[in-house]
C-alpha cells in the first residue's frame, strides 16, 4: 500500500496493517483485498457493494470493510448488507477516507443494512475523514438501516471530525422485544462545511430501549442540522441527548423529537448548544497551556 492509503486506513479503521479476521478493503471503486473466515463470509453484490453473513454463535470476531478514495473525481454508491446470526458477538469496523488533491468532487455514498438476530450483540464503528490540498470537494452521504430482533443489542459509534465538505447522514432503526440500541455520534465541522444528521428510531417491541447521544462542534462558517426522532410503539424507554459547542460564525440547529404511541412508552429528549466556558480556558492556561491548546484540549475531551 502507498503512504496515503496507510494514512487513510489508520484514520478510518485504526489499521496499520492488514487486519486479522474477515476484511474487504475498497479503493477508488475497486476491491483491493478480501478475506472471509470460517464464520464470516463476504461476497460481492451484483448492484455494487457487499453481503456479509455472520454465522450464529460466532464470538469475538471482527469484520473490517474500509473504503478509501485517493483519486479526484471518483464518485460511487455502494449497498452493503450485514446478517448477524443469533447468539453471536462481533465487531464491524467501516468508514470512508477521501484524499482529494485535484479540482473535481470525490464522493462516496453508501447504504448499510443490518439484520441482527435474536440474542446477538453487535458493535459497529463508522468513521469518515477527508484530507488533501486540492480544491475539489469531499462528500460523504451514509445511510444506515438497522433491524434488531428479540433480546439483541446493537452499539453504534458514528464519527466525522475532519475534512468532509458536505455530509447528509440518515439512520433508521427498528427494535424488537427487549432489543437495545445505543448510538453515539461525534461530529466536527469547520470552514464552510455542512452536515445534516437525521435519525428515526422505532421502538416496536415490548421492553425495547434506545439511547441516542450526539455531540458536535461547529467552527468558522460551518452549518449543522440534527433531527433525531424516537417513536415508542410499545412499552419502551428511550433517551435522546444532543450537545453542541458553537464557535466563530457557525450555525447549529438541533431538533430532537419524541412520539409515544403506547401509554407505557417513556421517552425523554434534551438539547444544548453553547460556547466554550471561559473559566475552563482560564483554568487550563494557569496550568501552562496557550489559549489555542486549551481550546483543543476542551474540544477533544468533549468529542471523546
Amino acid at each position: 500500500m502507498e503512504k496515503i492509503d496507510k494514512e487513510l486506513l489508520q484514520q478510518v479503521a485504526g489499521l496499520h496493517e492488514i487486519p486479522v479476521g474477515a476484511y474487504n478493503i475498497r479503493k477508488n471503486g475497486k476491491s483491493e483485498g478480501r478475506k472471509s473466515t470460517e464464520n464470516i463470509e463476504i461476497t460481492s453484490k451484483e448492484e455494487g457493494g457487499l453481503e456479509i453473513r455472520i454465522k450464529p454463535g460466532t464470538k469475538n470476531e471482527s469484520v473490517h470493510i474500509p473504503v478509501i478514495i485517493t483519486e479526484t473525481g471518483v464518485q460511487e454508491m455502494v449497498y452493503n448488507d450485514f446478517y448477524v446470526g443469533e447468539n453471536s458477538d462481533v465487531l464491524i469496523v467501516a468508514g470512508c477516507g477521501i484524499h482529494n488533491s485535484g479540482d473535481k468532487t470525490s464522493k462516496h455514498d453508501g447504504l448499510h443494512r443490518f439484520f441482527i438476530g435474536k440474542n446477538a450483540h453487535l458493535r459497529y464503528v463508522e468513521k469518515h475523514y477527508g484530507e488533501g490540498e486540492g480544491t475539489g470537494e469531499r462528500i460523504m452521504n451514509p445511510s444506515t438501516e438497522v433491524t434488531i430482533e428479540e433480546n439483541a443489542v446493537c452499539e453504534m459509534e458514528m464519527v466525522q471530525i475532519k475534512g468532509v465538505n458536505s455530509s447528509k447522514r440518515k439512520t433508521e432503526a427498528r427494535l424488537g422485544k427487549n432489543a437495545k440500541l445505543t448510538v453515539t455520534e461525534r461530529l466536527m465541522t469547520h470552514g464552510k462545511q455542512f452536515v445534516q444528521s437525521d435519525m428515526d428510531i422505532y421502538l416496536d417491541g415490548e421492553g425495547s430501549s434506545a439511547q441516542i447521544i450526539s455531540r458536535s462542534v461547529g467552527k468558522d462558517d460551518s452549518k449543522q442540522v440534527f433531527n433525531p426522532v424516537a417513536i415508542g410503539n410499545n412499552a419502551c424507554r428511550a433517551h435522546i441527548q444532543c450537545d453542541s459547542i458553537i464557535m466563530d460564525n457557525a450555525n447549529i440547529r438541533s431538533i430532537p423529537e419524541i412520539a409515544a404511541n403506547h401509554r407505557d412508552a417513556q421517552i425523554v429528549h434534551e438539547a444544548a448548544i453553547g460556547r466554550i466556558n471561559g473559566d475552563q480556558i482560564l483554568k487550563l492556561q494557569t496550568l501552562g497551556l496557550t489559549p489555542e491548546k486549551a481550546e483543543k484540549v476542551i474540544i477533544d475531551g468533549f468529542l471523546r
